[in-house]
């Protein structure tokens, strides 16, 4: 029967001895099918390879016309691209889960071509959030209501959120590449990233020589282990992450090259100077045989651990509460930025493979120009105050 679809007669026609078509005369191939027990349920069909093909889009009263409408011009655009939206569905069914899929991507991508650092923060957030959301749901049913719910779940924690969904986008995105979705449905499209507040905090001189103090009193008191005491200097010195200081080894340490070269560092190979301060720091420390990192632990062939607790005493003695140890990285460059130093430079140091990265210290280096625009309008200042020669003319 072809008539124009409207709430009112999907609900008000009466069941008939067989199953009753109500195909919809403005969208050719969208129907509702009426059961003779009164099941009424929303159909497109379609042809596929010279074929017709019929397909279920959900019961009325469970999606509503226009949801079912939309659906059915989705499908039958796809359709008239060569797209089968009934193997969509039967590929669904079969597809991963999205627990599934996590651990695939994990054993084919992560852990083959991302960073150990890197590796195991996709773990946690797999393991800690999308799992627990998402895990049990077939990769080929997320929809980007899905994505969107659990990223705005995630509102009071703005950076974190972000991480999730940017690994939920390249997750699904090997999902298209590996045949558990159709190409262009990854989810995450059209999620917009919430905005994030970048911590900006940089040691004053002032902070640096409180700093300087409490580390020098630590050190001779003997209050706090010296090998954190280290640890704590290094970081200062180099700019280097906080992992790349704990995980150095003795073999790293190339005295005749004056580097310390980092094989294995979160941007790939890196290399740090090794400026006369590194090298009083890593020449006062002890070569622990059976162990080879520069910063040993407790136990045998172990590096130092438990840092943290370390610094809390630290930062709180020297009246610098809300100064992170990643804070000491970002000290490092202001000092740079506003000695004058190029942000190319202060990148390379750093480690940085994108220059907008460096770019966050680029309003510390006007420091040097307000000095020379005050030394040049002093002297102008100067020679305007001075009185003039006299011109003795005959």
């Amino acid at each position: 029967m072809q008539v124009k679809l409207g709430k009112k007669l999907v609900e008000g026609t009466l069941p008939t001895e067989g199953d009753l078509f109500l195909w919809d005369t403005e969208l050719s191939g969208f129907a509702c099918k009426i059961s003779p027990q009164g099941r009424r349920v929303y159909v497109v069909q379609y042809r596929m390879n010279g074929q017709s093909r019929r397909l279920t889009l959900g019961e009325h009263g469970e999606i509503t016309l226009d949801q079912a409408r939309q659906s059915a011009k989705e499908k039958l655009g796809r359709a008239a691209l060569g797209q089968d939206p009934a193997a969509d569905k039967l590929r669904a069914r079969k597809g991963p889960t999205v627990s599934e899929l996590a651990d695939r991507y994990l054993s084919e991508h992560a852990e083959v071509k991302k960073k150990r650092l890197s590796v195991r923060e996709d773990k946690r957030l797999l393991e800690t959030i999308i799992k627990p959301r998402l895990g049990s749901t077939k990769a080929a049913e997320i929809s980007r209501a899905n994505i969107s719910d659990l990223h705005h779940s995630l509102k009071e924690t703005p950076t974190q959120a972000n991480r999730v969904l940017a690994l939920l986008r390249k997750m699904f995105n090997l999902a298209e590449h590996w045949g558990s979705r159709t190409d262009g449905t990854n989810p995450c499209r059209h999620v917009q990233q919430f905005k994030e507040n970048k911590r900006r905090r940089f040691l004053s001189s002032d902070e640096l020589t409180r700093l300087g103090a409490v580390l020098a009193a630590a050190e001779k008191d003997q209050t706090e282990p010296i090998i954190a005491i280290s640890c704590f200097r290094l970081l200062i010195f180099t700019g280097a992450r906080l992992a790349e200081i704990l995980t150095l080894e003795w073999d790293f340490v190339k005295w005749d090259l004056g580097l310390i070269l980092l094989p294995d560092s979160k941007t790939e190979f890196k290399a740090l100077p090794l400026s006369g301060p590194v090298r009083t720091v890593i020449e006062a420390l002890p070569v622990v045989a059976g162990n080879k990192y520069v910063l040993p632990g407790r136990k045998t062939g172990s590096r130092i651990v438990g840092v943290q607790h370390v610094w809390q005493r630290i930062r709180k003695a020297a009246q610098l509460e809300d100064v992170r140890l990643h804070d000491l990285r970002h000290s490092y460059a202001s000092v740079g930025a506003a000695a004058g130093l190029g942000l190319p430079i202060i990148g390379a140091l750093l480690g940085h493979t994108q220059a907008s990265t460096t770019q966050r210290y680029a309003h510390l280096a006007g420091d040097p120009l307000k000095a020379a625009a005050e030394l040049i309008s002093g002297q102008i200042d100067e020679a305007m105050k001075r009185k003039p020669k006299m011109h003795v003319v005959k």
